[in-house]
């Protein structure tokens, strides 16, 4: 049996590709919408059994918002959210708000599938390895929030901190590169190297995480010298 749902992310094409992708499995997608605003609004009004909510930045202050006022005002909807490769703490962010389910961007459709239906029937809706992680974090916390830039600190290499901060700061994989003295290749998989260590999905995610936490203010100003890859 066809699942009620909603898809709800800001980026529109991918609202309307996986719902496009959900019909054609057999479920009534009831609207797939890319809101800057109102997301919650459109799920109260419309009641499916089942919204995927999409989230590009997990960590920040009132991500889940919309989540809790769909659980308060609609709290038979399940909601399971789609987002980046979240820290722990995000995961328990989106539980605690009320979410069934947590689905990183990237999973296949079967996966997606898999964790509505199981959100419907009122299980939790996540890979076992993300919730003991999650439980891990609430039980023994590595580090408290203040101390969220040393943390990522101490997790890149001097020459991640610098391609970082060099993100932050607007230069393109081009930029990168001639300002380190390395190859467009390697300043390629530097970025991606730290996209990876932060759990962040894009260089705009990494960059607002930076900013944040405080960790541009503790990283040395990268040097216009070349040095070596």
């Amino acid at each position: 049996m066809g699942v009620r749902l909603m898809v709800v992310d800001d980026h529109r094409l991918l609202a309307e590709a996986l719902a496009s992708a959900l019909r054609l499995r057999g479920h009534r997608v009831l609207a797939a919408a890319a809101p800057s605003a109102g997301a919650a609004e459109l799920v109260v009004n419309r009641s499916p059994e089942v919204c995927l909510l999409g989230t590009s930045a997990p960590a920040e202050p009132g991500a889940f918002d919309p989540v809790r006022r769909i659980k308060a005002e609609r709290p038979q909807v399940a909601v399971v959210v789609l987002g980046p490769v979240p820290s722990p703490r995000g995961i328990a962010a989106a539980f605690a708000a009320g979410a069934s389910g947590y689905v990183r961007h990237d999973e296949r459709i079967d996966g997606v599938e898999r964790a509505m239906i199981k959100a419907r029937a009122g299980e939790a809706a996540v890979a076992p390895q993300l919730l003991q992680g999650a439980f891990a974090e609430l039980l023994n916390p590595a580090a408290q929030p203040d101390d969220e830039g040393a943390r990522l600190l101490q997790i890149l290499t001097p020459r991640e901190v610098e391609v970082l901060v060099r993100v932050a700061e607007g230069e393109d994989t081009r930029l990168i590169a001639a300002g380190m003295g390395i190859a467009p290749s390697t300043a390629r998989t530097h970025v991606q190297r730290v996209l990876m260590k932060l759990g962040v999905g894009s260089r705009l995610e990494a960059a607002a995480l930076a900013a944040r936490t405080g960790l541009l203010d503790r990283a040395p100003h990268p040097s216009a010298t070349p040095g070596d890859g």
